[in-house]
This record gives structure tokens, C-alpha cells and sequence, in this order.
């Protein structure tokens, strides 16, 4: 038995040796033993940068038009109780209304920066806490103890926005009549003639009905009435 398998094994070996040399010669060849896949081309050096995610929706495009209001310009007029004491009483004028209208006017984000900003997109717009019109500051200044001021300090200086809203409340005043036909009290005159002119605060005094805005302008007076009060200490 063991003489007729050797002669087979011998056979296999030879094979497997032929097998072992085949094989080193495709190899040494270079010959794969699969095609490659066809090389991508590149797309550039920008093309292998995945852009870094970011949470939220992509910023919205810049508009034309002022800057965003600040979210808290950090002011409460109750702040500014002793100038206005001081400036009501230099000007012979209520301090209650000064610190009213003060109320009235806080809806605004009064930031200098900002102001500054909205008034090159709106030319005509107010300066200061009070609100106050170039040609109403330039026009209440005169012979006055800050005529050397200019309107643009107003939103740096708040005491100058105050020492102007006082004497102009003083020029609406001396304006009015000994007595009038309207249903309004002197102040609320006063804050009228503010708000719309001294021509309206005269026909508002003869009678004539505030439009819409005036309306609104008293009713915010009367809401803050109380406050005003309190803040500088009237009774």
C-alpha cells in the first residue's frame, strides 16, 4: 500500500511547487488580480473642506436702514429726579410734568449711539431724553443760560435734555391764555403744546378736538401721572 501511494504524492508536490512558482512569477509581473477603480478627479483644494455646521438659520442679509434699537438702554427717568427738581424750579414750571413727560417720551431706546445712527436715516428726528427738535432746542436756547449748547450734545448730556424740555414747557406757558374753553387742565395743555406745537396746544385751549396721536399722547400723561408724582416727591 505504501509503494503504489508514493508515486502520487510525489505528483501533488510537483504540482504544488509549479503552482508556487506560477504564482511568484504574476506577482513579480505586477499583474493584479482585479482592475482598479478608475481615480476621481479632484475637485480642487476647497473641495476636500466640509464648511463647519452651525445651529440656527443662516444670518438674514443686510438691509438698508438704522441699526437695531439696543435690547436695554438701562434708563428709568426716575433716575433724573433732582435735575429735574432743580430745572422745573429755575424754569417756574411743574416738576411733576417735566418727570410726566419725561415718562412719555422713555418709549425710545435713549442710547447716544443709537440715536446718533437713526437720526443720519431720519434727518428730522428728536434728540435726548426728552425728545427735543433741532429748530424747537436752537429756538427755546436763546437768552437762555445754555445758549452756547448745541442740539447734538442732547444725547450725552441729559441734564441739558432736561434744562431744555423745562424752559420750553416755560415758552408754552407764557402762551397760553388767562383762561380757556377746553375740558384740560393747564398741564395737560402744556404737555399737549410738547407733544404737537404750541399752535395746536392754543386751538386745544379754544376748544378743538385732539386728533388721534394727541389723544394718545394724553392718555400715556395721565397713566404716568402718578408715577411722575412719586418720583420727584410731589404731593
Amino acid at each position: 500500500m505504501a509503494e503504489s501511494t508514493a508515486p502520487r504524492r510525489g505528483r501533488w508536490l510537483l504540482l504544488a511547487v509549479l503552482a508556487l512558482v506560477l504564482y511568484g512569477i504574476v506577482r513579480a509581473a505586477g499583474t493584479p488580480s482585479t482592475p482598479e477603480a478608475p481615480a476621481r478627479p479632484s475637485a480642487g483644494p476647497s473641495a476636500s473642506r466640509t464648511a463647519p455646521r452651525t445651529s440656527g438659520p443662516p444670518p438674514a442679509p443686510r438691509t438698508s436702514g438704522p441699526p437695531p434699537a439696543p435690547a436695554s438702554a438701562g434708563y428709568d427717568p426716575a433716575d433724573y429726579a433732582a435735575q429735574v427738581r432743580a430745572r422745573a424750579r429755575q424754569a417756574g414750571v411743574s416738576a411733576r410734568l417735566v418727570m410726566a413727560i419725561l415718562y412719555n417720551e422713555s418709549y425710545k431706546p435713549h442710547d447716544p449711539s443709537f440715536e446718533r445712527a437713526w437720526q443720519k436715516y431720519k434727518p428730522d428726528a428728536a434728540f435726548g431724553i426728552a425728545d427735543m427738535h433741532r429748530a424747537t432746542f436752537d429756538e427755546v436756547k436763546r437768552g437762555r443760560p445754555f445758549a452756547g449748547r448745541r442740539w447734538e450734545e442732547l444725547p450725552d448730556d441729559r441734564d441739558l435734555a432736561i434744562e431744555a424740555e423745562a424752559w420750553y414747557l416755560r415758552d408754552l406757558a407764557d402762551r397760553l391764555p388767562a383762561h380757556w374753553a377746553g375740558p384740560y387742565t393747564k398741564d395737560e395743555l402744556l404737555a399737549l403744546g410738547y407733544n404737537t406745537g404750541a399752535g395746536n396746544m392754543l386751538a386745544f385751549a379754544r376748544g378743538a378736538t385732539p386728533g388721534s396721536q394727541a389723544r394718545s399722547y394724553l392718555d400715556r400723561l395721565r397713566g404716568n401721572w402718578a408715577e411722575a408724582g412719586r418720583a420727584v416727591g410731589a404731593h
